[in-house]
């Protein structure tokens, strides 16, 4: 009796330490305490009345369990256990943040590689571009260099910008093949694992949204310089042929060469930007991505460079043909003179409408490759592999709605009143070229037509500065009552303002030089060339302040995109840049446009500022044209569900 007193004492002492028995032994434990191994449980020890009583009875409890050799060994195991437990959580969180240290020490790595390369492929494009400048303009400044001695240096230019782009190319057809081959394998199996099955939506891959550089319309006028570049190229090549049979000329078979391969690049580099730029994955070679696009932008910036001062060589030879003062100095080689009687005639007639199509055909691929050059990028696998999944899971609805983005249209209401009066600012701009066509078609019966045709394009020219730069502060009080939605991923200006802003320097040099130039030759004429560039430095101001402003805006209620603030003058300033850019392509393009400027400043001077100035403000009115029609179509849409539109998709 009472060695099972003694028994159950000692149970009930061990259950308060933390030993219990299951359940399950409840009927066995009566008859023998430890006939089972003891399991430990973490819990809280019974609440007793008096602590001290409680404390000195789990203490007699705890030292009469010890003297046990089976409570001992229990006891012990536990420990093990749990010493065990943490051992293996400690090399858990040991291993994990060894894993997360790998992980941070490997995306370190690859972003130093990643930075170093950047810097280099910078620094490569850097001295591409100075030697660019150098050998052109040396070749000019002495007599001493040998005729065309750099074209070696474009073809290095050109042959590695078609290396680069055949690569590219190359490399997209070869993974578009392993892919088709992959997929064909796929459907074939599936085809025999369950011949029943549709495999039509198995074969369609979801294409990964095309990343757009620039708008629309500044695509299609790049392609349309891109033509005009060309064909300057083709009557380049075909002069060749003519001066070869030419007495006393100094020519090269480079003459050749050079102008073929720049004609073959110019066709490969808008089929690579404008076209096809969705198909080229430059994220897969990013080292040669980003070394090729550099190789690309540094020969845009040489062969726009080289074409400036190719031109400003020539009319500079026309000059001194016609005899133009400031010229009795300048020593010029003999092979400057050399030309033959139909493709010299050709490409001196033709070249200053088309080397302002290379110039500004060289502007937006440099800035577009610089885009692209900037959107190559490390990605880490773990958050690529989460935006693939986050980006597997689209709605249909948002699929069809991004599926039918090539088809647009257009709504054209609150226009009409801005649309005529374009209409007639192009009537008077039609009758102002022909009026200045037909006053310089005469040059040695009478020498004041010229005087003349120049009075009348500067009066033309200040209608329209002063009718602009009223509709642009107009239209600029009226677009400031729409929301500015500018989002913050957005950072920048975007591309198109990019080119706004770079082409606007243009007119500033132009009319900057133009007011200097008045200021000092009028003397007894009528001021007014001298207002009219002072109001073109203004309007161009304003109405890049206006474009730079109005991008971002959007209609905040239905009332504003019912009523429409600010569409018609607009469209007016649209039109209307249209009318400037056919003036000062037609007219003002030609350092002799201006006398008095070119004896004050001098025939090389002038014919420099010119060359440099008036490429960019032409494209400042075509491209003001492509952005204001951006301002005109999507600022007054709002944004809506894809089942119930609110306004048709533009």
């Amino acid at each position: 009796m009472d060695v099972a007193y003694e028994e159950n004492r000692h149970c009930r002492d061990v259950r308060k330490v933390g030993f219990a028995t299951t359940e399950g032994d409840s009927e066995s434990s009566n008859q023998g305490c430890f006939l089972q191994p003891p399991q430990l449980v973490i819990t809280d020890v019974e609440h007793q009345d008096g602590n001290s009583s409680a404390l000195s009875s789990r203490r007699a409890s705890i030292i009469s369990a010890l003297r046990r050799p089976s409570q001992a060994i229990a006891l012990s195991v536990a420990q093990s256990v749990m010493n065990q437990r943490r051992h293996l959580l400690e090399m858990f969180n040991s291993s994990t943040q060894n894993l997360r240290k790998d992980q941070e020490n490997r995306m370190s790595r690859i972003t130093d590689n990643n930075d170093f390369t950047i810097i280099l492929s910078a620094l490569y494009a850097k001295l591409l571009v100075v030697l660019g400048i150098a050998f052109p303009i040396t070749q000019v400044i002495s007599d001493k260099v040998h005729l065309f001695y750099y074209q070696g240096f474009y073809l290095f230019l050109y042959l590695g910008s078609i290396a680069f782009i055949t690569y590219e190319y190359v490399s997209f057809v070869k993974e578009r093949a392993i892919k088709e081959v992959i997929k064909n394998m796929k459907d074939d199996f599936a085809k025999e694992l369950d011949p029943n099955e549709d495999l039509v939506e198995r074969g369609n891959y979801s294409s990964k949204p095309a990343k757009k550089y620039g708008s629309f319309f500044l695509r299609l006028g790049a392609i349309a310089f891109g033509i005009g570049s060309m064909v300057y190229s083709g009557l380049e090549f075909g002069r060749y042929f003519e001066l070869k049979t030419a007495e006393n000329c100094d020519y090269s078979t480079l003459q050749a060469i050079t102008p073929a391969t720049r004609l073959i690049l110019t066709l490969l580099q808008v089929q690579f930007i404008f076209l096809n730029h969705k198909d080229v994955e430059l994220n897969r070679h990013k080292i040669i991505g980003r070394f090729g696009l550099m190789h690309l932008i540094a020969t845009n910036l040489c062969e726009w460079l080289c074409v400036l001062v190719e031109e400003t060589k020539h009319e500079i030879v026309h000059l001194s043909v016609h005899k133009a003062e400031n010229l009795s100095n300048v020593s010029l080689p003999v092979g400057y003179y050399c030309s033959g009687h139909l493709m010299s005639s050709l490409v001196n007639n033709a070249s200053p409408f088309l080397f302002p199509c290379t110039i500004e055909y060289s502007l937006i691929c440099a800035v577009i490759l610089f885009e692209m050059w900037k959107h190559i990028r490390v990605e880490d696998k773990f958050d690529k592999n989460r935006a693939n999944k986050k980006n597997k899971h689209r709605s249909e609805e948002l699929a069809h709605f991004a599926s039918s983005s090539h088809h647009f249209t257009i709504d054209c209401s609150n226009s009409h009143k801005g649309l005529f009066a374009g209409i007639m600012v192009i009537v008077l701009t039609i009758i102002s070229l022909v009026m200045f066509f037909v006053l310089t078609a005469q040059k040695d019966e009478y020498s004041n037509r010229k005087h003349y045709a120049e009075l009348e394009v500067n009066v033309v020219e200040l209608l329209l500065y002063i009718a602009t730069t009223i509709a642009a502060v107009l239209a600029m009080c009226q677009l400031r009552k729409l929301k500015y939605e500018k989002k913050f991923s957005q950072m920048g200006i975007g591309l198109d303002n990019t080119l706004l802003t770079v082409a606007q320097t243009g007119m500033f040099i132009y009319s900057t030089f133009s007011i200097i130039g008045w200021y000092f030759t009028m003397e007894n004429e009528t001021p007014v060339g001298l207002v009219a560039d002072i109001f073109a430095f203004i309007q161009t101001s304003l109405q890049t302040m206006f474009v730079l402003d109005a991008w971002w805006r959007r209609c905040k209620n239905i009332s504003q995109a019912r009523t429409k603030p600010g569409r018609e003058l607009i469209i007016f300033l649209m039109i209307a840049n249209m009318a400037m850019w056919s003036v000062n392509t037609l007219e003002k393009n030609r350092a002799e446009f201006r006398p008095t400027h070119l004896k004050f400043f001098g025939a090389w001077a002038w014919t420099v500022i010119t060359h440099i100035s008036m490429p960019l403000a032409i494209f400042y009115r075509f491209h003001s044209t492509i952005c204001l029609f951006e301002i005109w179509k999507t600022a007054y849409k709002i944004k809506s569900n894809f089942k119930n539109p609110l306004f048709p998709v533009m």
